[in-house]
């Protein structure tokens, strides 16, 4: 117990401090990405610092499992310097044995990351989201901050009474309030019932509100004569929240890991299609997996005697093989979402076939 604990206090060591040079080198990097974007606004050090800090943990997130196979090459190869590995093995444990307490402590690594450490992430990007929108807002001297494309922005919302498709030119970063909007209103058979146009829309709990509003009832007979104006705001019902709201607009990403079933069930409701939000939430579970099958790796190639010689081309394989895999992991991210594969499988069969080679090859290496 002693030993294992020694050695997750090692790992656990060498992935702060490789986790440490990553983000300082990725906030210098984004940080002049920041002045450069928003130079022209006349932006400081200190504001362009804090937006870097809130971008950074995004990307970091997104390369940890490349990060835990550097801190695995990293732990055993001052193991390997010291000659530790050789008195381990002196002392009759063998490498697979010895294997466990990093294995171990890269699992809790993993989940803290996916429980704890994603929302966190989440919660920042959604700051840097809003102060960036803010600036450019500021920048460009109008409200109308996030625009979609030319066409503006579509959106579905539906319930047992029928669907409604919704057409914004701009929306707020709050997600709160639309411009230039208008509501098409569907019969649950799917025959169009009506239309409603608007200035502007709020999104109030349970409800839109509509401002400057005209309605027009297209089963009458004659529409156009048949269009009213309401005296007063106009209102049409919505289980969507602002949150959502916003959320449907970025990638998964910026869903905190606890709110994608829930998120993609809204979005389902919606009449959209959650299998992005689904397959995130599948490859969140499997990211322990990935993240031991990478200190087997690490393993592998980079657990032997430093007197052996060939240390620089093993540590290249090693590198080597955690790039194959990330690209693999992210090659079949993308087959999930264009639906050529399964979730389950694009999420799963990375992670597991990682650790099966690397057990294979570790295997070969103890008995072999």
């Amino acid at each position: 117990m002693t030993l294992d604990l020694y050695i997750a206090r090692r790992f656990l060591g060498s992935f702060l401090r490789v986790f440490g040079v990553f983000f300082g080198v990725l906030t210098l990097i984004d940080l002049i990405e920041q002045i450069r974007k928003f130079g022209q606004s006349g932006i400081g050090l200190g504001e362009a610092l804090v937006l870097a800090v809130l971008n950074v943990p995004q990307n970091l997130y997104l390369i940890l499992p490349l990060i835990m196979v550097l801190a695995g090459i990293a732990l055993f190869l001052g193991l390997a310097k010291s000659s530790e590995l050789v008195v381990v093995r002196a002392a009759g444990r063998s490498g697979l044995r010895f294997l466990v307490s990093p294995v171990v402590t890269a699992l809790a690594i993993g989940l803290f990351a996916v429980m704890v450490l994603n929302p966190l992430v989440a919660a920042m990007s959604k700051e840097y989201d809003q102060r960036a929108a803010a600036r450019v807002a500021a920048e460009r001297g109008t409200a109308a901050v996030l625009s979609l494309s030319a066409e503006g922005l579509w959106l579905r919302q539906g319930d047992a009474t029928g669907q409604t498709v919704i057409h914004a030119a701009r929306i707020s970063p709050e997600g709160t309030e639309l411009g230039g909007v208008s509501f098409h209103l569907f019969s649950p058979e799917g025959r169009i019932l009506g239309r409603i146009e608007a200035e502007g829309a709020r999104l109030e709990p349970g409800q839109w509100l509509l401002d400057g509003a005209k309605q027009w009832d297209l089963t009458a007979g004659n529409p156009e004569a048949a269009a009213m104006t309401p005296s007063g705001p106009l209102t049409v019902t919505t289980d969507l929240t602002p949150e959502q709201l916003v959320e449907k607009l970025g990638s998964p990403v910026a869903v905190a890991f606890w709110d994608l079933t829930a998120q993609a069930q809204a979005l389902e409701r919606a009449g959209f299609s959650a299998k992005a939000y689904r397959l995130s939430y599948q490859m969140e579970l499997a990211l322990p997996l990935l993240m031991a099958a990478m200190v087997l790796l690490a393993a592998g190639f980079t657990m032997r005697h430093a007197r052996f010689g060939q240390t620089g081309q093993m540590v290249l394989f090693a590198l080597i093989g955690g790039f194959v895999i990330f690209f693999l992991r992210s090659f079949a991210e993308v087959l999930g979402e264009n639906g050529q594969i399964p979730i389950l499988i694009a999420a799963w069969s990375p992670p597991v076939a990682a650790a099966l080679l690397a057990l294979s090859l570790l295997l070969h290496l103890e008995d072999g």
